[in-house]
């Protein structure tokens, strides 16, 4: 399963149903965006250490950006940039999923909704 970055936050806020879905996941996949967000989130040093922390400990892999996936997020942008408000981040997290044949777990379903070819798992939050 590819975890989107919202997921990752919530689980580091306690959110049950974040920890219920990385915790039973065989594997762990982020992207580079994602891990990317997770870490430019950190509002200081000491939270951007327990953050790479948690990466390595939860043993996640970080899925890496490939020329395929920069060319799917380009095409997921020109089909929903403009009709659905797809956010280039977002694009590239979906290319991730989508060329590594993964689910997305996120919290964001309503970023992802229109792009078909994508298999989500939407966490209720």
């Amino acid at each position: 399963m590819l975890f989107d970055t919202d997921v990752l936050i919530h689980f580091t806020k306690g959110h049950i149903g974040s920890a219920h879905e990385i915790s039973r996941a065989d594997f762990r996949h982020i992207s580079t965006q994602t891990a990317m967000e997770f870490i430019q989130g950190s509002a200081s040093l000491p939270i951007q250490k327990a953050r790479r922390s948690f990466i390595h400990d939860l043993e996640f892999e970080i899925l890496p950006l490939t020329p395929n996936i920069g060319h799917r997020a380009l095409v997921y942008i020109e089909e929903h940039a403009l009709a659905g408000g797809l956010r280039s981040a977002d694009a590239l997290i979906a290319a991730t999923a989508v060329e590594n044949g993964l689910v997305l777990c996120t919290a964001n379903g309503k970023h992802f909704k229109s792009i078909k070819d994508l298999q989500l798992k939407i966490l209720k939050v």
